[in-house]
């Protein structure tokens, strides 16, 4: 079972990041909030993984911090979560704070994650209450890194995507988008375009 990867980042996207290892290309899923802090194409890269076994497939999901694999692993003890629901929580929260609203009830919070109802989010509580306050420590706070793109409209339509994927409707998303660039002109990644206008929905 892979439990780490390290090697060369030949391609990041959204919902995904291709490492190379020693000659072999592997495919590792990751959340937004990984997303944020991989480094530009060409440099190492090193993410902590879990090894999701299926009959059909193996699936490798990928984190920046074992915080996030770990808090990932436990939500798939929850009832009715799955991978791909795991992978959305983390992309609309971060650990932290995930850890932060379980603990501490925080059910408003947890509702307001795309594909989040009212009892999945009380499920989350009372199930991962007691193995959260194991984890709770301080978030640490690594910044975003900055890449260059190609146009600001290129830029908000891989936005959209993520959004749309997120669980959010588009007219909604499109909406919080350009709201955000009206209001940060100067954030021209897509990387600052997402956090602030998740950070945005999730206060709606």
């Amino acid at each position: 079972m892979i439990a780490r990867i390290s090697g060369t980042l030949v391609h990041k996207y959204i919902t995904h990041a291709i490492v190379d290892s020693h000659g072999v290309g592997y495919c590792v899923f990751i959340p937004l909030t990984t997303f944020y802090e991989l480094p530009d194409i060409g440099q190492s890269v090193t993410l902590n993984v879990h090894t999701h076994v299926r009959q059909d497939a193996i699936s490798l999901f990928g984190f920046y911090t074992q915080q996030e694999r770990d808090i990932f692993q436990l939500m798939l003890a929850v009832s009715g979560i799955g991978p791909k629901l795991a992978i959305n929580i983390l992309s609309g929260i971060s650990a932290g704070e995930l850890v932060r609203a379980v603990t501490e009830g925080d059910l408003q919070r947890l509702v307001s994650i795309p594909g989040v109802g009212k009892k999945m989010a009380e499920r989350i509580i009372l199930e991962l209450k007691d193995k959260a306050l194991k984890l709770r420590k301080d978030e640490g706070g690594a910044a975003v890194i900055k890449a260059a793109a190609p146009s600001e409209e290129l830029i908000k339509e891989d936005a959209l995507s993520a959004l749309i994927n997120l669980g959010y409707k588009s007219h909604q998303a499109r909406e919080a988008l350009e709201k955000t660039m009206k209001q940060y002109p100067e954030d021209v990644t897509v990387e600052g375009l997402l956090k602030r206008t998740l950070n945005a929905l999730s206060g709606m």
